[in-house]
């Protein structure tokens, strides 16, 4: 059958008939809001390459948070700043580091029981040197991030940040056995009931340079290549996915998430098991500078850029558009 018989038209002439047969929905509840956390009282410090994106204190994220899950997002992804900085990251298995200050507080508020608690797993905010891991010099200037030390820091970090509350601890490391190494630390201090989410396919980005303003956590030396991945790889991006799910993952996160529209979509086809993908601080503040310049419109172009990470195979999505996304939803 063919033209005239067949007029795709009929099912996009009114707004009801489009809502009716839309195959790919966006809804707050798929939304995770990333906060970064520094110590202080009354601190709400604006991130020059993020507009609307700021460094808060606890008091200040908890406002946020509170006007956030009333709008029925589904939670919030927890990134610290801490005071002091060393070459052992202890501010990020400290049981007393800003972010488990943090998740202790919000606990305890009752306008968040609806809402999720993601720890972000990493070392690099708590570095001196900003890598995410610990460095081991050589002769002659080299340097190599070295991998299971690392990871004895890392899993000890999920099990502190569990404690303190974590409904969920989130590695972004990309260091090689880090996931079954809390899967263990967690396990041995009876907190089988804490999921991971893994961020198992992690590409060294260009598109990560705002956040490392958010964060203070840009390497002082090198590059992070050495430990994530190439993005010219999807087949190691899926075998990166399977170990991680083979060593315990409960979920796995992309990232980023519009460069890697293809890998989103292919691990969704392989993998049965819940898929996030994070929107990044690039994709976000490219578009935000096209929203100055009136180059795009704003409600649009954000709720295009979701949807199409949604329709990629996303069953959440960490974004910096979360509140202003969920508003208009």
């Amino acid at each position: 059958m063919d033209f005239p018989l067949i007029r795709m038209r009929r099912l996009r002439r009114s707004e009801p008939m489009r809502t009716l047969v839309r195959e790919t929905r966006l809804h707050p509840g798929a939304l995770i809001a990333p906060l970064f956390i520094c110590p202080g009282e009354g601190v709400r410090r604006a991130i020059s390459s993020m507009p609307g994106v700021f460094n808060q204190s606890i008091d200040e994220a908890i406002k946020d948070a509170t006007e956030a899950a009333k709008l029925g997002i589904g939670g919030f992804l927890l990134f610290g700043l801490p005071e002091m900085k060393d070459e052992q990251a202890t501010g990020a298995w400290d049981d007393h580091g800003i972010v488990q200050q943090a998740l202790r507080t919000m606990k305890r508020e009752r306008a968040l029981d609806s809402t999720l608690l993601i720890a972000d797993v990493c070392l690099c905010e708590y570095m001196s040197h900003g890598h995410c891991g610990i460095v081991r010099s050589a002769t002659g200037g080299a340097y190599e991030i070295e991998n299971d030390s690392s990871v004895e820091l890392i899993a000890k970090t999920a099990a502190s940040l569990a404690r303190a509350g974590a409904d969920i601890v989130a590695p972004s490391d990309m260091m090689d056995g880090r996931v079954a190494a809390i899967r263990e630390a967690l396990d041995d201090e009876q907190l089988h009931d804490t999921p991971i989410l893994s961020y198992a396919s992690k590409f060294a980005s260009a598109f990560y340079g705002p956040f490392r303003e958010a964060a203070d956590s840009a390497p002082q030396f090198g590059d992070r290549r050495s430990y994530q991945m190439d993005g010219a790889n999807r087949r190691e991006a899926l075998r990166e996915i399977e170990l991680d799910l083979s060593e315990g993952a409960d979920m796995v996160l992309m990232k980023p998430a519009l460069p890697y529209l293809d890998v989103i979509r292919e691990a969704r086809d392989r993998y049965d098991v819940p898929l996030g993908a994070y929107q990044v601080s690039g994709e976000y503040s490219m578009l935000q500078a096209a929203f100055e310049r009136g180059w795009l419109d704003r409600d649009r172009a954000m709720l295009e850029s979701l949807i199409s990470i949604r329709r990629a195979g996303a069953d959440f999505i960490v974004t910096y558009f979360a509140q202003a996304a969920a508003k208009l939803l």
